[in-house]
């Protein structure tokens, strides 16, 4: 297996099953040539935001609820609460059970979705400039987001949360690299 760029180590997770594996075996050199799994504190800051997305709803539905009366009050509380939480549980998992991604000679990809599955493919070539996010969540959780922007509309960016940031900052240093390279051969 040869790498193009040795010197950039990344921390991967065995396999590329439908459940990711937990623990990173030691790390790889870029480019990798297999889908790679989300690390499992990704899991975490999913719910955390999914739980901030429902518990808003579920707290006025309480409100309005309680400003009823009728018969099973605390019955269709229970099953307001219920369903926020099994919701946000759901999506959380499925955003972390069906993401991937994947860096090799021709680009960056990112696979997301079990029945439906969308992939996207971001040949290096076309890498224009990146972000690397952190939200207050993700620092805590020493997770990453990574925004690779290309040529064309403000729509033109492929982007993946939940990196680990080791990970996320290798993936940033390769791509960076790559842009100067590009641009030095332009002004060649």
């Amino acid at each position: 297996m040869t790498h193009t760029d040795p010197a950039i180590d990344i921390h991967v997770a065995p396999g590329s099953s439908d459940m990711p594996a937990t623990s990173p075996e030691p790390s790889m050199p870029l480019p990798l040539r297999e889908w790679r799994a989300l690390p499992a504190r990704a899991y975490r800051v999913f719910l955390i935001v999914a739980l901030i997305v429902t518990v808003p709803p579920a707290i006025a539905a309480t409100v309005v609820l309680f400003g009823t009366s009728g018969t099973l009050l605390w019955v269709k509380l229970a099953a307001v609460w219920l369903l926020a939480i099994s919701l946000a549980l759901w999506v959380a998992r499925r955003r972390y059970r069906y993401t991937f991604w994947l860096l090799d000679e021709a680009g960056f990809a990112v696979r997301r979705g079990r029945m439906w599955q969308w992939e996207t493919r971001v040949p290096t070539s076309r890498v224009q400039h990146l972000d690397l996010k952190r939200g207050p969540i993700e620092r805590a959780h020493g997770l990453a987001s990574l925004v690779l922007h290309t040529a064309g509309t403000r729509l033109s960016a492929v982007s993946i949360s939940g990196l680990e940031d080791a990970d996320a900052e290798a993936l940033r240093d390769h791509f960076s690299r790559q842009i100067d390279r590009q641009d030095d051969d332009d002004h060649a």
